[in-house]
């Protein structure tokens, strides 16, 4: 059953489908009038409501009437709900969820909301529902043009194609129990709590190039090197051009060492 149909009206539903076909299973939505979907191309729910709708105008002939699906929909009901409600179109598979909601509609313009809140009789809401289902009885006599239908009878009781499948008695009682479940509270459906995101803690601040030990280590580094080797090396002696190549490339390395810090990146403008 589709979620979005209440309670309820979930209950009368499945009553109506197991009454117009037989069945209230998944193969119950799959169903064409006289139990011949064996002989369509592909099963009903696989097919488009367009298709449905434009296969039906030859039903008539071949099987003798163009109900259609788990509610026997005729097909100038598909056509006229496909008016009613815009959100269908023609290429919609016509589903089992598809079917519940079509039928759920039938139901509210059948009197459904005001049997609820009881602005209409359970004798009155039943033959609602026995104008728009061949097979449920009225439960009290009603007349219908020039034909008078007794109790127990289907609304289109002597057309010689429609009898009433189910004894007004259980019609009764499962009205009964939709009106008992469509009034019960239902607790709504909770969402699972969002747990709370820790929020990041403040980013450490970054030393001052100046205070860094790091930045002192290299520089002395660097500078050290440089008196070691002009003293242990001997390079005084050199060509000064040599000197000053050699001076380049440590100074050169210190620098180097120097802008990989964090912090003195940071102070440059450098990610």
């Amino acid at each position: 059953m589709d979620k979005t149909v209440p309670p309820g009206a979930a209950i009368l539903l499945d009553f109506i489908r197991e009454t117009e076909v037989g069945r209230s299973d998944r193969a119950s939505y799959d169903v064409i009038y006289g139990h011949n979907q064996a002989k369509l191309p592909k099963p009903l729910t696989a097919m488009t409501y367009g298709e449905i709708v434009d296969a039906q105008a030859k039903w008539s002939k071949r099987f003798g009437s163009s109900a259609a699906g788990g509610y026997q929909f005729m097909r100038a009901t598909l056509i006229d709900l496909a008016k009613q409600v815009t959100s269908i179109s023609g290429n919609d598979v016509f589903t089992p969820d598809l079917q519940d909601r079509l039928a759920y509609k039938l139901l509210v313009r059948r009197g459904y909301p005001e049997f609820i809140v009881g602005k209409i009789s359970l004798v009155q809401f039943a033959e609602n529902l026995a104008k728009e289902w061949a097979s449920f009885p009225v439960l009290a006599t009603a007349k219908r043009s020039e034909r008078e239908v007794r109790r127990g009878q289907s609304y289109y009781a002597g057309d010689g194609l429609n009898k009433a499948l189910v004894r007004p008695e259980k019609v009764e009682a499962v009205l009964q129990e939709v009106l008992d479940a469509a009034r019960r509270p239902h607790e709504p459906v909770e969402e699972p709590e969002a747990r709370p995101v820790p929020s990041p803690g403040p980013k450490p601040k970054a030393k001052p190039v100046g205070k860094s030990g790091r930045f002192w280590t290299w520089l002395l580094t660097a500078g050290g090197t440089i008196v070691t080797g002009l003293k242990e090396l001997n390079l005084v002696a050199l060509d000064w051009r040599v000197q000053i190549a050699i001076l380049v490339v440590i100074v050169g390395f210190a620098v180097y060492a120097i802008s990989s810090m964090p912090a003195a990146r940071g102070a440059m403008g450098l990610k």
